[in-house]
């Protein structure tokens, strides 16, 4: 009998956990009977409760298990490191929010059954703010285009990975790993194709992500997938020092002619000084990005460090 590995990551959660625990399995056991299963949660330091319900859902069902994290480590580590720790013949991430559709999921193990290893799952369109929709499209049509890997548009994560692929998750050692750029990368090889859904609303509580989770997502994937920032520094650069040069040329010609009258004041240089320091200040920032990059795969701290798990092996927690 094949297993199917749901992982839910969760970070102050606590109205939604034993509502998504209960769905996801009365969908298993209606809809996809046939197989064994395990709902593994991996909480990010939740502080409002949450760990409190995920410990009674344990207690009362050796199927649900539990990892949890000693502190926050983002959106992006946690549950790739949670996908890494199941054992199942295919792995499926869903939000705990609800607004991963639960009901996808035997589409999902269909399309996998037919031979894909991935199947990721695409939001056709979404029930968030239309605004922050039309800039998380602009945002994937921009790495797509400055990437030398083909991104895939509002692909958040949510899908169905064969057990081949999460042995692939496990052998990269990436202490920063960016999954949906992973798939993108290694996708064609694993024979992925793409089911679409309408993304919901959420069931309860409030959004975790802010302008921070959203700029820490685009630099992740700007700095791990593109060299485009770094060539753009250095074009600008040029353009920058070709552009003071000519400046400084005709100065010079205009003062050694007989234009003694010519007298600009010093309008220009402060307007250049301010624009090229401000060309530089951003440049500068945007390669601290990629050093910060760097240096966090150079340190190379674990992904997550573990304060406990509960369900994993018989008999302990």
């Amino acid at each position: 009998m094949k297993k199917i590995s749901i992982l839910i990551p969760c970070f102050n959660e606590v109205e939604n956990v034993a509502a998504i625990a209960g769905a996801v399995e009365g969908m298993l056991k209606k809809d996809l009977p046939s197989y064994d299963y395990e709902i593994a949660f991996i909480d990010n330091a939740s502080t409002d409760g949450t760990r409190s319900e995920i410990e009674k859902l344990c207690a009362g069902n050796r199927k649900i298990k539990a990892i949890f994290n000693v502190t926050n480590f983002g959106q992006f580590k946690s549950p790739f490191y949670g996908m890494c720790q199941l054992d199942g013949d295919c792995v499926i991430p869903v939000c705990a929010d609800f607004q991963d559709p639960v009901e996808l999921i035997p589409t999902l193990v269909r399309e996998w059954e037919k031979g894909h290893r991935i199947v990721s799952a695409i939001k056709k369109s979404s029930r968030e703010n239309p605004f922050v929709y039309l800039l998380r499209t602009l945002y994937y049509r921009l790495i797509r285009n400055m990437s030398d890997v083909k991104m895939i548009e509002h692909f958040t994560g949510f899908g169905l990975y064969d057990r081949t692929f999460i042995e692939l998750l496990r052998q990269l050692n990436d202490p920063i790993p960016f999954l949906r750029g992973i798939v993108a990368e290694y996708g064609e090889g694993f024979n992925m194709t793409t089911v679409e859904y309408e993304q919901p609303k959420r069931r309860a509580g409030n959004t975790h992500n802010n302008f921070y989770t959203l700029y820490d997502a685009a630099m992740l994937s700007i700095t791990s997938y593109t060299k485009v920032g770094l060539r753009l520094c250095t074009f600008a650069g040029f353009f920058c020092a070709l552009i003071n040069v000519i400046i400084a040329i005709v100065y010079l010609v205009l003062k050694l002619t007989h234009w003694n009258s010519f007298h600009a004041g010093y309008a220009p240089m402060i307007i250049g000084l301010f624009l090229i320091g401000g060309i530089q200040l951003f440049f500068i920032g945007l390669m601290g990005e990629y050093i910060l990059n760097i240096n966090t795969r150079v340190i190379g701290r674990p992904i997550v460090v573990e304060e406990k798990r509960i369900n994993f092996d018989e008999g302990t927690d």
